[in-house]
Order: structure tokens, then sequence, then C-alpha cells
């Protein structure tokens, strides 16, 4: 693959990482259950690849945060995880992301969270057989409270 197509292709992997784990947060919820692990708020996260990076703030509703788990879809990309191991502490995830023009990206994730912040490493594989391009996402909440201005997920 020719380095100007991965320097051009760089902000669609760093957006498809960060939109296919940013953490789900919202308005606060006082009780953490099980099956969420992230506790809802205005989070802040930043993704990394080929050394470009991006940091957004949002907040998340509490009913979004097992999109997180299950697959996020966005207004730009679709993606699924047939591969969700979270407990304990630590995450691995496996799925693909695509866009509304087919474009498939495979996404690798691995790292530890805790209910106020996460890092998660892995990389993005632009087309089969070619290696995987390092990457990072790290988040933390911000507060358990969205500002009055805040973009929702």
């Amino acid at each position: 693959m020719k380095m100007p197509v991965l320097i051009r292709t760089a902000p669609v992997l760093v957006g498809a990482l960060l939109m296919a784990s940013a953490p789900m947060a919202g308005p606060a919820a006082p009780v953490q259950s099980a099956s969420q692990p992230v506790l809802p708020g205005y989070w802040e996260y930043t993704a990394r690849a080929l050394g470009q990076g991006d940091t957004e703030t949002k907040c998340v509703r509490p009913s979004e945060i097992n999109r997180f788990f299950g697959g996020l879809s966005t207004r730009h990309w679709q993606c699924t995880y047939p591969v969700r191991e979270v407990g304990d502490g630590n995450a691995h995830f496996e799925g693909v992301c695509q866009d509304r023009k087919g474009r498939r990206v495979n996404v690798r994730l691995n790292g530890s969270y805790q209910q106020e912040s996460f890092s998660f490493r892995g990389g993005a594989q632009i087309a089969r057989g070619t290696p995987y391009i390092p990457a990072s996402i790290t988040a933390r909440r911000l507060a358990a409270q969205c500002p009055a201005n805040a973009e929702y997920f």
C-alpha cells in the first residue's frame, strides 16, 4: 500500500476508531449496573493513529451506554463486534466498521477500563492481508452532568 493512501486514510481510521469505541455516557445515572462498565456523564476522548490525534467531548445518555459494547452505529460508520470480551476492568474487541460508501475497516482493540476512564490500544486494517495500523483511544469522564451546550452522542 502506498504511503499517500495511508496518509489520506489516517483521518478516516482515527474517526472509525474513535466512533467505534467512544465512551457511552450521558446525564447522571446514580446506579452502576453490571451491564454498564462505564458511568454516564460528560466524556472527553482522544483517538490517535499515524501520529495524528483527534479529541472530542460528548454527552451520551445512559440509554446509549450499551451501544459501546454491542457495536456502535454512527452517522458515518456502522460497526459490529463479533468478538467482545468485557469484564473485571479489561476489554477486547474485534470487529468491522463500514461507511456509507461501503469502505470497510477491520478494528482490534484491547485495554482496561474503570467507571470513569478507559484506555484501549490496537489498530485498524484498511485492506485484508495488510498490517494493522497502530492506534489508541483514551477517555476520561469530565463530569456526571453535561454542560448546557454539550453535543450529545
